[in-house]
């Protein structure tokens, strides 16, 4: 089964559009073996020998790959027995745990969210980048990919890409702050710009959803805490088109998605 394609974003004024695919194309002409085991993150080039020399590369007809330098095509190739996953590009959604964070190191007494993935995955070129953060103190939906283009295209505050979190706090919010978040004109402390319209939703005094159209510090806490309503709890539930409770995946659990379903194009 073909890869899903790799979208190409583009911006336009008073547009958000998400308007066409690129699809990428593996390079039916092959590259260096040592540099496609490097790309996809099993070694780096001068460990390729090693690994050649052990037998572990084969193309599917049983054809062992001993030379380095040797023109190898990765839909033939076999690592270990596996095909390689994803060659033309990753694209995957995760449950984010509680405890985790969004980087390759570890900070702020949290496990990275890369431990949760292929280990290979941590070492590709170009690297696997999480689409936007969420702290170690907030669960959900984190989507990760490969390609720079569709994370910059989801990620850009110009794409208006909404994002739903749920929450809880530890004081009551009051109703003003509804049209507040709405107005356009809330400012966050230490800002120069005020913030996107927000979608403020209150289940109870103390429960709730915001809806956010862009990805900044810890926005969601401060906006709240801004209003005498520090956070308690924090969920990312959906991503654009993506629902986590659609998803079905358990905590610390991931799966691949296709990049089409960001696929829009709104009036602004």
């Amino acid at each position: 089964m073909d890869d899903p394609p790799s979208p190409t974003f583009y911006h336009k004024k008073k547009q958000t559009s998400i308007l066409f695919f690129k699809k990428k194309v593996i390079n039916s002409e092959g590259m260096r073996v040592d540099a496609l085991l490097a790309r996809y993150g099993y070694c780096t080039r001068r460990g390729a020998p090693a690994l050649l020399r052990d037998g572990r590369v084969r193309k599917r007809d049983g054809t062992s790959v001993t030379v380095p330098g040797q023109q190898v095509n990765v839909a033939e190739v076999l690592i270990d027995g596996v095909e390689v996953p994803f060659p033309q590009g990753i694209c995957v959604a995760l449950h984010k745990p509680l405890g985790y964070v969004c980087s390759h190191a570890e900070e702020e007494g949290g496990k990275p969210v890369f431990k949760l993935l292929p280990a290979e995955w941590a070492r590709r070129n170009p690297c696997v980048q999480c689409v936007g953060r969420l702290d170690k103190n907030t669960t959900g939906l984190l989507l990760l990919s490969d390609d720079g283009n569709f994370v910059h295209g989801l990620t850009s505050p110009r794409r208006h890409v909404k994002k739903v979190y749920s929450f809880e706090t530890s004081e009551p919010i009051s109703e003003d702050a509804v049209a507040l978040f709405a107005s356009g004109k809330f400012m966050l402390k230490g800002e120069k710009t005020p913030c996107l319209p927000a979608k403020l939703e209150r289940t109870d005094s103390t429960h709730g959803k915001i809806t956010l159209e862009e990805g900044r510090y810890h926005q969601v806490r401060r906006m709240l805490a801004a209003v005498g309503a520090p956070v308690t709890k924090l969920h990312r539930e959906s991503f654009g088109p993506l629902r986590l409770s659609a998803l079905k995946l358990a905590p610390g659990k991931w799966c691949s998605i296709d990049p089409s379903a960001f696929c829009h194009h709104e009036e602004k």
